[in-house]
């Protein structure tokens, strides 16, 4: 009983700290060999991360009114305007 209940609260505990981890760009700009970015190639790095987040934010909520995910021009633009209003 202990072992399931300790299971049990392991992945509780896995879980909310995966939903409640945002993504870090200046955290992701590094280098190939490990480095911190600098400079110009670190505020592109950091765009295109939250540029590339934006659209994944969007892309979740693609859904239209009877719950089902849009597909096809619908889709498109809907992730279009969300982008551009976000």
């Amino acid at each position: 009983m202990n072992k399931i209940i300790t299971l049990g609260l392991s992945c509780l505990f896995a879980s909310t700290l995966a939903v409640a981890a945002p993504v870090d760009c200046e955290a992701q700009a590094v280098s190939k060999d490990g480095k911190p970015l600098a400079g110009a190639a670190k505020t592109a790095s950091i765009k295109k991360c939250e540029r590339e987040n934006k659209g994944a934010a969007c892309e979740a909520r693609a859904i239209d009114k009877n719950g089902k995910p849009l597909a096809g021009a619908a889709k498109t633009a809907f992730i279009k305007k969300c982008e551009a209003g976000n």
